[in-house]
């Protein structure tokens, strides 16, 4: 047996047999004795006794999932699995707002400005206060920076702004102590605000050089620590994914885990110090992890019993639907499990442009949780809250005798399908090209991102021979055309799938169709199991998640949660659709918001097979367009170019909107390349660890362009800078020519 002694936080813990474990030194910590692996439901767990949090005697970890490396607390990560339930927290100060759960989630941007020019950012701060932000930040990079805020301060403050400050620092301790003397809170990176820029190198530590390490932050550290006491300053602990230290990589990965302990090491400091007004964030570009690495620094407090407000953020989500989608993604998804304090929309727009969108999360966030928006109680077995894992559906197979290929009615990698009407069907050519289908000769066939399937609310008549030809050719390309059940009755289609709900399964009204008809059964999510029971002895090809966008009490997250934890037990693999029809006149951001909250929620734990978005009066290439986005969003199926795009800020070195637009227009049909544009180097090679090419301003007028994490062009001009970017591109054999107009 082993002991040892490990962090409070668990994250210094390695997965080990009986042999051993090992831990990494710090002021609190747990002491583990006789660990013993037991036996839990299906999975081994590790026991240890929790010495420093006498409410919490025993403390189990397995592993995140199967096989997993990562031990993680069995301790919840929410407050309730089955409704939304505002995680509780303590209040924090910031300036005269208070955050936490006993108020309102608040909103809040960053300026763009340069902050050395006073004027033009007491101007943009004013413009976003009166958009209606709770808080704004500014970057704080220098001295003159420091010196500034000061006047930007009085200034706002003569012209009756009260809105908190909040200064942005990286690398500059100095510049953090000077500038809390006069802003109200300071945002500290974790990553990179005693340690030195990262290298991405894999360093050897001994139990003495970590050690060390250790003290050097907490010399850094402290004097700031203390003279936010003094002022009665609050603080962010924000750790980036992109941004963590050589020495955090080297010992935990470039992973969730290692931004929780990044985070948790300056936390115990201010512990130590009794500073308690901070908040956290564990912000990603990839909303995937930055959703895992939330979840897991709850589960750690909830285990260390620490309730400290949270910030939520994606960072560099972006511009348009595309940051819209990514950051309702990543927010909505905490929000709907009760998580988050405060939230920033990371837009490549004007900052005050953010506060809309914003707003519009942080209101469905407060109104699930002022509704306890759920589904009656459940047990949850299956979900893996801190490892990606996919639950995939049992594509369509061919059966014997079928006229039709029905294997392309979904596809592996996420499935889009769109409303038709029988007013599109009048005219095919343009049908066709609305749902992404190249046409050669008029005729259609599949590509890239075309539409995998369609719905047919009503069938044309069947001497409308225009309109059914037009289907069959839809049919022919392996597009399948889902009808309702009465309407296969009554106008039979050669080959359509036919949609029936539960009531029509159980009462047998099914049976009248030809047999061997392909059937999708549409389902709420929130019946009873004996009612679902009927899907046992269904072979329906896909089901459709559809829970009206009118329900009040009940969430469509827990309900979809609950019937895939009914499917898993059930070892049923039927594929999943989300499917949500929209009010008529709803605004395109709530369209975007409410998509990514209610289905990127599922679909960023693997739960799901696509999705089906039906909005009556919006635009059909905008609902088509904000589907790929989704599943791209959550990192299924990639059908364009991706970009990470930081929002600006006053380091930037470059018009970011201007060139993002020129770098789209030029790069934006190759599918499968992520390219990194970013400001300046401080959201440089880290924060854009997921791309394959990197734009990121060097100096003035300079650019330095990347591949992966290694800079391989340095001080390009501006204007040729484009043109290198696509060179680089090519020169790595990811370059395609535009497709041709037709």
């Amino acid at each position: 047996m082993a002991t040892g002694a490990v962090p409070a936080s668990f994250t210094g813990l390695k997965s080990r047999d009986h042999k051993g474990i090992g831990f990494a030194k710090c002021s609190d910590f747990v002491r583990v004795s006789d660990l013993q692996r037991v036996k839990f439901r299906r999975t081994k767990v590790a026991l240890i006794r929790n010495s420093t949090n006498p409410g919490s005697e025993t403390v189990e970890l397995e592993p995140a999932s199967a096989g997993s490396p990562l031990l993680v607390p069995r301790q919840k990560y929410c407050e309730s699995i089955h409704k939304t339930i505002r995680r509780k927290t303590s209040t924090v100060m910031v300036g005269n707002v208070a955050l936490g759960s006993e108020h309102p989630i608040r909103i809040q941007t960053m300026t763009t400005t340069d902050t050395k020019d006073v004027a033009a950012t007491v101007e943009q701060v004013m413009r976003i206060a009166d958009q209606g932000a709770d808080i704004v930040r500014i970057t704080v990079q220098g001295k003159k920076e420091a010196d500034a805020c000061f006047e930007i301060k009085n200034t706002l403050v003569q012209k009756n702004y009260n809105i908190p400050l909040v200064a942005d620092i990286h690398f500059a301790p100095p510049v953090a102590l000077r500038v809390a003397e006069c802003f109200d809170k300071i945002r500290v990176n974790p990553g990179n605000f005693a340690d030195r820029r990262a290298q991405f190198e894999k360093l050897e530590y001994s139990e003495d050089d970590y050690q060390k390490e250790l003290e050097h932050i907490e010399q850094v550290f402290t004097p700031l620590v203390e003279k936010c006491k003094k002022y009665g300053r609050a603080m962010r602990i924000g750790t980036n994914h992109g941004s963590l230290s050589d020495r955090i990589m080297s010992y935990y990965g470039d992973s969730p885990r290692g931004m929780v302990e990044s985070a948790f090491e300056y936390a115990r400091i201010c512990r130590k110090l009794d500073f308690h007004n901070f908040v956290f964030s564990m912000k990603a570009s990839n909303p995937v992890i930055m959703v895992q690495a939330y979840r897991l620094l709850v589960a750690e407090m909830n285990v260390l019993g620490w309730d400290y407000p949270l910030h939520l953020g994606v960072t560099e989500a972006g511009e348009g639907e595309d940051g819209r989608m990514k950051s309702a993604i990543g927010i909505g998804t905490l929000l709907m499990d009760g998580l988050g304090d405060t939230i920033r929309v990371s837009l490549t727009e004007p900052p005050e442009e953010e506060i809309d969108p914003c707003r519009r999360l942080a209101n469905l966030g407060m109104k699930a949780s002022e509704l306890q928006k759920g589904v009656a109680p459940f047990e949850e077995k299956n979900r893996r809250y801190f490892d990606f894992q996919r639950r995939s559906g049992q594509l369509p197979l061919q059966k014997e005798g079928e006229e039709v290929d029905y294997r392309g009615v979904l596809h592996r990698d996420g499935s889009v399908l769109m409303s038709v009407s029988l007013d599109q069907l009048k005219a095919p050519e343009l049908l066709y090209k609305s749902l992404a289908a190249k046409l050669i000769v008029g005729m259609p066939f599949k590509d890239l991102a075309t539409v995998d399937s369609i719905l047919l609310r009503e069938l044309p008549d069947e001497d409308d021979k225009d309109a059914r030809l037009a289907l069959k050719r839809l049919i022919d390309i392996s597009m399948g055309v889902i009808t309702p059940l009465s309407e296969q009755l009554t106008k039979p289609l050669p080959n359509a799938l036919v949609m029936v709900t539960l009531n029509e399964l159980s009462t047998g009204a099914y049976k009248l169709l030809p047999e061997g008809t392909r059937l999708v059964v549409s389902v709420r999510g929130d019946e009873s199991y004996e009612e679902l029971k009927i899907l046992k002895s269904t072979d329906a090809t896909m089901i459709l998640h559809d829970l009206p966008y009118t329900e009040e009490k009940i969430s469509r997250v827990h309900a979809a949660r609950r019937l895939f934890e009914y499917l898993a037990e059930n070892s049923l693999d039927f594929p999943v659709i989300h499917h949500i029809q929209f009010p008529k006149q709803i605004h395109r951001d709530d369209l975007v918001i409410g998509a990514g909250t209610n289905a990127g929620a599922l679909l960023v734990d693997g739960l799901g097979d696509g999705i089906l978005l039906e909005a009556p009066d919006q635009d059909f290439d905008f609902i088509r367009n904000t589907s790929f986005n989704l599943l791209q969003g959550c990192r299924m199926r990639n059908t364009k170019t991706e970009y990470v795009s930081c929002p600006s800020c006053g380091r930037t070195l470059f018009d970011l909107q201007e060139i993002s637009a020129e770098i789209r227009e030029k790069t934006s049909h190759l599918p499968g390349v992520s390219i990194a544009i970013m400001g300046c180097i401080v959201n440089g090679p880290g924060e854009m660890a997921d791309a394959d090419f990197g734009y990121v301003g060097g100096a003035p007028g300079k650019i330095d362009l990347y591949v992966g994490k290694t800079v391989v062009k340095r001080a390009i001009a501006m204007e040729h800078a484009t043109d290198a970017l696509i060179q680089l591109i090519k020169d790595h054999g990811r370059w395609v020519d535009p497709p041709a107009e037709e």
